[in-house]
């Protein structure tokens, strides 16, 4: 699916009129084909910048979602990225990301056809994330940046016009990371999360993973890394989380404040992931007694813990967010590690760019 062909690009979608912007939001509005939000007219021109500068064909299938019979072809994918406002030089990540959400561990199906409702978290690594601007710091799961806003909002328009989301996504309550949810993670001296998953430092890669709303814990006061780790771990093995009945893969984001404490103290990621998985847990009693588990409560239920992540590689933990401020963040998956599982790809191996 990767390496695209190049060259001979020529539009083939339908070419609509339209009297002027506020016409053509209107009726895309009034068609379903928007997210709710104002859209940037697709004109011909602008979806030709888009496959120019990737030098893709129009018609290279990206990935699709072979449960519905959908597939998303380059051009329609350009079309989506310029409603959502991407600049031509975002269009490789989001080529990159739908790549890996293609990818059938990843089961795209799945997590947006689901009442759970999760969204798809992007988090870039690599070169990539200064060369567009990508947010990591401040606000970074918040407005303001438009690279962060627009690759996300592609990808959610891509699902919502060619994935068959309209029909399919049959969330509960949703959540607003369904219409963005796309983030970088920090340099720090702890190793990147795209190197602790086989890439190389200067690899630009996209990693997706289905992923609820961002919990955040605050722990102002703990000048130890066992206190901020404690506290996460006491989120993610919160009851009503599906962590402790799916053996599933999650995302932790550490502010800075709170990476510094954990590595002046000398620790890193691996550690600090092995303390996560070790004390996010709970006994089966528990998990009976609020009716996760069915059958009685036996004395043997308070010795047998259950663990909130199936191993600590399956805690996708990054730092990210302001300087300032010691608030951090557990974001639950989705479903089971046999039903989805976080996806890597190089942003050069999809469509040839750094």
């Amino acid at each position: 699916m990767c390496h695209p062909k190049r060259g001979g690009i020529t539009i083939q979608s339908k070419i609509y009129h339209f009297s002027d912007v506020s016409d053509v939001n209107e009726t895309y509005m009034a068609k379903g084909w928007t997210d709710g939000l104002p859209i940037v007219p697709p004109t011909k021109e602008k979806v030709q910048a888009m496959l120019d500068f990737s030098g893709m064909t129009g018609d290279y299938v990206i990935g699709g979602i072979p449960e519905r019979k959908k597939v998303f072809t380059a051009e329609k994918v350009a079309v989506n990225a310029v409603m959502a406002g991407c600049l031509p030089q975002y269009f490789s990540v989001v080529v990159a990301a739908l790549t890996a959400l293609s990818d059938e561990k990843f089961n795209l199906h799945g997590p947006t056809a689901s009442t759970h409702g999760a969204a798809l978290l992007m988090i870039l690594n690599g070169p990539v994330v200064e060369q567009l601007g990508i947010n990591s710091g401040q606000n970074v799961f918040g407005p303001g940046n438009r690279a962060n806003m627009t690759i996300g909002r592609t990808i959610r328009l891509v699902l919502h016009n060619l994935g068959g989301c309209r029909e399919f996504d049959r969330s509960t309550l949703g959540h607003p990371g369904k219409i963005s949810y796309c983030i970088a993670e920090r340099e720090t001296d702890w190793t990147p999360l795209h190197v602790e998953r086989g890439f190389d430092r200067e690899d630009s890669t996209v990693t997706v993973i289905a992923a609820e709303g961002p919990n955040q814990i605050q722990n102002s006061a703990s000048t130890e890394p066992e206190g901020i780790l404690l506290t996460l771990a006491d989120r993610i093995s919160a009851v009503g989380n599906f962590n402790l009945v799916k053996d599933q893969q999650f995302t932790v984001v550490l502010c800075p404040e709170h990476y510094r404490t954990c590595h002046v103290h000398g620790w890193d990621k691996q550690r600090v992931k092995e303390f996560l998985y070790e004390k996010a847990r709970r006994p089966v009693a528990d998990l009976k007694r609020f009716g996760g588990l069915p059958g009685e409560v036996t004395e043997q239920d308070y010795q047998i813990m259950k663990t909130a992540a199936p191993s600590p590689e399956d805690i996708l933990l990054v730092v990210a967010g302001g300087e300032a401020g010691r608030f951090s963040a557990v974001i639950p998956g989705w479903g089971t590690k046999k039903q989805t599982e976080a996806i890597t790809r190089s942003i050069k191996s999809c469509t040839g760019d750094g």
